[in-house]
């Protein structure tokens, strides 16, 4: 007796004659795999959206801020305070060649920018060009600060996304227009977009950036600067050159080398490494739950076959006594349970693609709240493998079934 398209038809005229019960199986399974692949495709969406706070800013970055100090070093006080210079920023470069980009930069907080009768509030910056390299602007208008603005003393600027909506309400590109800022007045050289939350001496929508020589003048800084930000050279850990960053500051400005609080050191990259192991907890969570879950919906395919096995036993008996093997017996049973899962499988992937896309949709950002396609077909295999399982124990029982004791029970 050979599985042909006639066995198949049995298959499913048998599941029929079981609607309810096929349907309460099913649903387990179904919402086994909706449970995991909802999981999967809202945890994707989450840590995009956790991704996007980091858009543009370098994952190896470290940054050097002056704090009070908390101990007292070469017969000076504890609480004295000081500040990072240029010249720092100068020791550093030198005396660690592992550094990439080393470069300050300066704020003015609680400004407003002017133009015309519209005001923004803003905080202005001061940076050097190569300041894009650690936190990378996303320019809808012309350029960023470059060096030829700081070596002629240019008064020009770069206003985030915040302050051009409010200043350009109508849009269009700015370039080339002047605003005010305090007393000065700054042309506009390019807009930054940027709108990752995590940003370097205040938020870059309401930062009006211009170049770190004159900002030093027109605040009198001098040498003065807020912050040194820095970034390693490929293959170099951050983690490893903290110390000896702190040192060779702490020692240039008489600070007691073990006051970490003093000289503050800022690791972006064990940031984004216990994001990361956020992150892949997460996933494993995920995968624990959902397989749990469906898991649990596979057993009860199994349960419900073997419930089905049982009932079936004269029906089962008289094929093998008009001349069914046990192979035919075997593959029907493994056929329903494989097709019933496939079918609630194929289902569920479907809502979940649904209601991904609803979720996606009202997020309203553009971010991925969706599974890839490999993940549905990974998911589709799962359950060709989870069908064959549950329907092992239940088929091994029915091929053990003999005609004599079929007609006894009968």
């Amino acid at each position: 007796m050979r599985f042909d398209i006639d066995s198949y038809k049995e298959v499913f005229d048998t599941l029929t004659r079981n609607r309810s019960r096929s349907l309460l199986t099913g649903f387990g399974v179904f919402w086994g795999l909706f449970m995991l692949l909802f999981m999967l495709g809202g945890g994707q969406g989450v840590k995009a959206k956790l991704a996007s706070n980091f858009d543009g800013f370098a994952t190896n970055t470290a940054m050097v801020i002056a704090n009070e100090t908390t101990q007292p070093y070469k017969g000076m006080q504890e609480g004295r305070r000081w500040s990072l210079t240029t010249r720092d920023v100068d020791r550093l470069r030198l005396m660690v060649p592992e550094l990439d980009v080393v470069t300050p930069s300066i704020a003015v907080w609680g400004g407003s920018a002017t133009y015309g009768e519209l005001t923004a509030n803003c905080s202005v910056k001061g940076v050097r060009a190569e300041y894009a390299r650690v936190e990378e602007p996303r320019m809808k208008y012309g350029r960023f600060i470059n060096s030829v603005d700081e070596q002629m003393g240019r008064k020009v600027c770069v206003i985030g996304k915040r302050v051009y909506k409010d200043l350009f309400p109508g849009g269009g590109d700015p370039c080339g227009r002047f605003i005010q800022v305090g007393p000065s007045y700054y042309q506009i050289v390019g807009v930054d977009v940027s709108s990752g939350s995590i940003s370097i001496n205040g938020s870059a929508e309401e930062t009006v950036s211009i170049p770190l020589p004159l900002a030093q003048q027109l605040y009198q800084r001098g040498e003065n600067v807020d912050i040194i930000c820095m970034t390693g050279k490929k293959g170099v850990t951050m983690s490893e050159l903290e110390s000896r960053i702190r040192q060779i500051v702490a020692r240039e400005h008489s600070i007691a080398p073990d006051d970490k609080s003093a000289v503050f050191v800022l690791n972006t990259e064990e940031l984004f490494n216990l994001v990361n192991n956020i992150f892949h907890g997460v996933d494993i969570l995920i995968w624990l739950i959902g397989l749990g879950t469906l898991l649990a919906g596979a057993i009860g395919v199994s349960n419900i076959m073997m419930v089905t096995v049982k009932e079936r036993t004269i029906e089962i008996g008289i094929r093998r006594a008009i001349g069914a093997t046990p192979r035919d017996v075997l593959t029907q049973i493994m056929a329903e349970s494989v097709l019933l899962t496939m079918v609630s499988g194929l289902a569920s992937i479907v809502f979940a693609v649904g209601v991904l896309s609803v979720v996606e949709m009202a997020s309203g950002d553009g971010t991925p709240f969706q599974i890839s396609f490999g993940l549905a077909v990974g998911a589709a295999l799962l359950l060709t493998v989870l069908g064959l399982a549950a329907g092992m124990a239940p088929a091994m029982r029915a091929m053990k079934i003999k005609p004599v004791d079929a007609m006894r029970d009968e």
